[in-house]
């Protein structure tokens, strides 16, 4: 068997398994395996019939010289043509060696040595262009696969981007919707805090009232009392005669008129104060801060709680007293929500004296104290009770919102909470409470100067 044959048989076998021959080309498939089992089968006739090798040896460079042409021609086989480059110089060594062979034998006897040499080269070329072009082939393969290892992951990352811009999208929506949704439950918190501000204030307003129409009333009876007493003193200085004893008698009249007169303008400018306050307190907060006697403004609103108290309940009872420091001059604050403060602090302090009384014997003294003092460039206000304290764990919470310890019913738990804001936000100053259970409770206010 020629190597011609050799060669076709195993290019024929490389091209089916290299390019998948049988399912990618079915037609060309079937072709190659006739061509392979030609080569064989003249092979054998070569090798086994002695007058046939000069014709398969031609056969042979025929074969290969037309599956080189069918390689090159066809773009099915594009991938297996760097075998051409490989075989092309074996194959037309052999064709000239048969033909030299053909024409003039004795030639070719006496150069044999040369067209043998001429083989190993050709040989030795065919397997050193295979062995590059495969080693070309392999890197070439190894760079398509990354180009597109590359390709399908800018696929993906593409996808995943585009992926995560939808989701982006729907989350910055989402996110949209949620400050949206949250400003409105802020706009409503808001309003709501608001309307729980006025009925705070509308239950303060109620609670002064009582006491009002108390104290108005004392300096309205004066009014009265001392109108009446001038009118009947004018009439019985009108009825009398004229002489000197009757000009004495008239002198101390008129001036008993005139001193009635001081007590009626200083009464009625005391009514006028407490109705002034009572509009203070009911109206719409200003902001606006007012150089203010903070001594009066403890004492006005001590007193109103006390007298509203008696009014709801007639049992009620306490002691009040009161330790101002006179030296303190006054200090501009908003005297409606200060006094706000105070009167909430005094009511505290008077219902937990009450409370304490209802459970305690007859010994008990219930007391409530308000005092004022300077210390450094601060006043401070102290409200002081004798009831019955707080553990730790409710004075931690006393000035949260809502938290109240009051029965259902009574108390808002927004009144310390009001009055932390009011006096640590609204005029810069600081408030706590100390307490020791069963023997009563301190609130401390320090305002600034």
């Amino acid at each position: 068997m020629s190597f011609e044959f050799i060669i076709v048989i195993l290019i024929v076998f490389y091209l089916r398994r290299s390019l998948k021959t049988a399912l990618t080309m079915p037609q060309w498939n079937k072709q190659l395996l006739w061509l392979m089992y030609a080569s064989f089968a003249f092979g054998i006739a070569q090798f086994s019939v002695s007058s046939f090798y000069t014709i398969g040896q031609w056969l042979s460079i025929i074969m290969l010289a037309g599956l080189l042409y069918v390689i090159y021609t066809n773009e099915a086989f594009k991938t297996a043509r760097f075998l051409i480059t490989a075989i092309v110089p074996y194959l037309v060594v052999s064709f000239v060696e048969e033909a030299v062979k053909l024409v003039s034998k004795s030639f070719y006897n006496k150069w044999s040595d040369w067209g043998d040499i001429a083989e190993t080269f050709a040989v030795i070329w065919g397997i050193g262009t295979w062995i590059v072009t495969r080693k070309q082939q392999k890197e070439l393969t190894k760079a398509r696969e990354k180009a597109y290892k590359e390709e399908q992951n800018n696929i993906i990352i593409t996808a995943m981007k585009a992926d995560l811009e939808v989701q982006v999208a729907e989350r910055t929506a989402e996110l949209t919707q949620q400050k949206e949704e949250l400003e409105n439950t802020l706009n409503e918190l808001k309003s709501t805090q608001a309307q729980l501000i006025q009925s705070e204030k509308m239950a303060s307003l109620g609670e002064l009232t009582a006491g009002i129409a108390h104290e108005i009333q004392n300096p309205l009876n004066f009014v009265n009392n001392f109108s009446e007493v001038n009118n009947e003193l004018i009439e019985e200085l009108k009825g009398q005669k004229v002489n000197s004893q009757s000009n004495r008698e008239a002198y101390e009249l008129l001036n008993d008129i005139f001193q009635n007169n001081e007590k009626i303008a200083f009464h009625g400018k005391r009514a006028d104060a407490i109705v002034k306050g009572m509009l203070q307190h009911s109206r719409k907060n200003t902001g606006i801060k007012e150089a203010t006697d903070i001594n009066a403004l403890c004492d006005e609103y001590l007193r109103l709680s006390y007298h509203g108290l008696r009014a709801k309940d007639k049992s009620f009872n306490a002691d009040f007293k009161t330790d101002f420091d006179s030296s303190i001059s006054k200090i501009n604050i908003v005297s409606q929500d200060v006094g706000r403060v105070i009167l909430n602090l005094v009511n505290n302090a008077f219902y937990a004296v009450n409370e304490k009384k209802k459970m305690a014997d007859e010994s008990f003294k219930p007391a409530v104290i308000i005092q004022t003092k300077k210390t450094g460039d601060d006043v401070e206000i102290i409200v002081k009770d004798n009831g019955s304290g707080m553990p730790q764990q409710v004075l931690d919470k006393i000035f949260q919102p809502f938290f109240t310890t009051k029965p259902t019913g009574q108390g808002t738990g927004l009144g310390l909470s009001l009055a932390y804001d009011i006096i640590t936000k609204e005029h810069n100053g600081t408030i706590k409470a100390e307490s020791k259970e069963g023997e009563g409770t301190m609130f401390i206010i320090c305002l600034p100067l």
